[in-house]
């Protein structure tokens, strides 16, 4: 490779390390060819890029961004997994498969620009999708409206029964 090229791949993972949402840095030793395209299939369904680098260019592209503390864990088969839209796309798929394909590892991430490590990207990978995460907010916000509303209706209810009473009484 020549160094007009590497210079491009560093600026390349530089980029894209600046403008994603999160990063997983995976270790993918132990995984055959069909089952990395199974895993980038799998990633590129939810609009997650998974690349692997030499971890020289790496660490020069994490050196450049800012982002010394993923250059322990460039160490290694190294793979990224890059999310640009949902925070927690790449995390939670790149664990899911690794529940079903122990050769994956999870080393490291990269969580709007904060490095986690191992353990904190596991349970990152638990938060569920942001859609979900949205629509339980809208609820919690909407359960005191609703509340109010029953209970303000409530007295109105029984006025409204005791005259139907009444009138069907008088009848």
């Amino acid at each position: 490779m020549k160094k007009t090229e590497k210079a491009e791949v560093v600026s390349e993972i530089e980029e894209k390390l600046k403008k994603a949402v999160s990063a997983v840095l995976t270790d993918y030793r132990g995984l055959n060819v069909n089952d990395l395209a199974e895993l980038r299939g799998e990633l590129r369904k939810e609009g997650v890029e998974y690349k692997v680098y030499k971890n020289t260019l790496m660490k020069r592209a994490v050196e450049k961004a800012d982002l010394a503390e993923l250059a322990p864990h460039l160490n290694g088969p190294t793979a990224l997994a890059f999310s640009f839209d949902d925070p927690v796309a790449a995390a939670r798929l790149v664990a899911g498969y690794a529940k079903t394909n122990k050769a994956l590892k999870i080393k490291a991430g990269l969580f709007e620009g904060r490095v986690l490590g191992a353990a904190e990207m596991k349970i990152l990978a638990t938060l569920p999708p942001r859609e979900v995460l949205l629509a339980k907010l809208a609820g919690t916000l909407n359960a005191p409206i609703t509340g109010l509303v029953n209970t303000l209706q409530g007295p109105l209810r029984g006025l409204a029964t005791t005259l139907g009473q009444v009138a069907e009484a008088k009848k």
